[in-house]
């Protein structure tokens, strides 16, 4: 059996901060196993989220100067998790923060120095798990589904309702998986513009109701018509769906009451759309898998034949990072980590690249 004890770290699109976890990760037979032994998040202070947000804008020597910055913050954050929880660690596994994700011109970038990252923590790094994929032609997305099959295969559909809701399922023997659309990004920017972190709960959003405008205009987006595989970025989020909220005259209650319903209704419609059974499971992690309005309204909208499977708090907010730590496993043995069939590149892949500590 083979044993890694690899650090996964994540940042996602909804800029709620670093999640690490430091997994331990067995290999017997291809068959795979985990356990995720111990857990850290950081949250952004305002200037780091400012600073991550607004990076888009930022020109290219900027931008490579924050990369590196950050990819050494991320060094210094792990190692101080290590030294605190006393690790033993063969790897780290950062997925690092997306900037500008634009597969149409052949570009992705996920900030994060993986050089500065591995000489800061003083431990042999894998990272830029995307920039293979879109040289092959591919998305460079999703890639957790590499993990919803080697890890939670007993489930019909994985959902992750991060900044971004993307989906993941076997269809004829091949995974498939994309970005459906919204999901916390939307939520988040409504609230932070009341200074307002975000809405526990749903709660503020259970108070709300529908504005039929406002739900019609984001679901006659037209990424939502698009085929797979696909995916979306912040610049997707900027451009196409900031205007949408910003120049709708509503409650907060409502503005979010509204979006939680449009997240649902195209969740559903692809759940829908993909069903295996009238007996089937949806495995839901992400930090929206904590919104109980949120659930509660998919569910609603699912009806009795999908039922919605919610696990362990832990696992909810350290999927992801777990995840990235399998790639790192996988990529460190040379095994396909990557699946064309999921991002529509040439070929599966083995990709991230690995940097050792100097």
């Amino acid at each position: 059996m083979k044993t890694h004890k690899i650090i996964g770290l994540m940042s996602g699109t909804s800029l709620d901060g670093l999640d690490l976890a430091y997994c331990i990760i067995q290999e017997k037979e291809g068959a795979f196993n985990f356990e995720i032994a111990e857990t850290m998040s950081i949250s952004y202070s305002k200037e780091m989220k400012e600073k991550l947000k607004n990076s888009i804008y930022l020109k290219a020597d900027e931008l490579l100067v924050f990369h590196n910055a950050y990819g050494t913050w991320l060094g210094e954050q792990t190692l101080q998790f290590i030294q605190d929880k006393q690790l033993e660690v063969d790897a780290i596994a950062s997925h690092g923060h997306t900037t500008h994700h634009q597969p149409e011109n052949g570009l992705t970038f996920q900030i994060g120095s993986g050089q500065h990252l591995a000489n800061a923590a003083g431990v042999k790094t894998v990272c830029d798990f995307r920039t293979n994929d879109i040289a092959l032609n591919g998305q460079g997305a999703p890639l957790v589904p590499i993990g919803d099959r080697l890890f939670f295969g007993d489930y019909d559909f994985c959902l992750n309702l991060g900044g971004i809701s993307n989906v993941s399922f076997e269809k004829k023997g091949k995974r498939i998986a994309y970005d459906i659309g919204l999901a916390n990004m939307i939520l988040n920017h409504i609230t932070q513009k009341e200074g307002l972190e975000y809405d526990k709960g749903g709660m503020l959003a259970r108070g709300g109701v529908v504005n039929a405008n406002m739900l019609q205009q984001l679901n006659d987006l037209e990424f939502y018509g698009l085929p797979y595989p696909k995916s979306i970025g912040f610049e997707w989020f900027v451009d196409k769906v900031v205007p949408i909220v910003d120049q709708t005259n509503d409650s907060m209650a409502n503005l979010l009451c509204t979006s939680i319903h449009h997240v649902c209704e195209q969740v559903a419609i692809q759940i829908k759309q993909n069903s295996v059974s009238t007996d089937q499971t949806l495995f839901v992690t992400g930090g929206g898998a904590l919104n109980d309005y949120l659930l509660e309204v998919l569910q609603e909208k699912l009806g009795s034949t999908t039922k919605v499977v919610v696990p362990e708090k832990k696992l909810i907010e350290f999927k992801e990072a777990l995840v990235f730590a399998l790639m790192g496993a996988l990529r460190l043995e040379n095994d396909i980590n990557v699946l064309s069939s999921v991002t529509g590149a040439k070929r599966d892949s083995s990709s991230g690249v690995v940097f050792l500590p100097n």
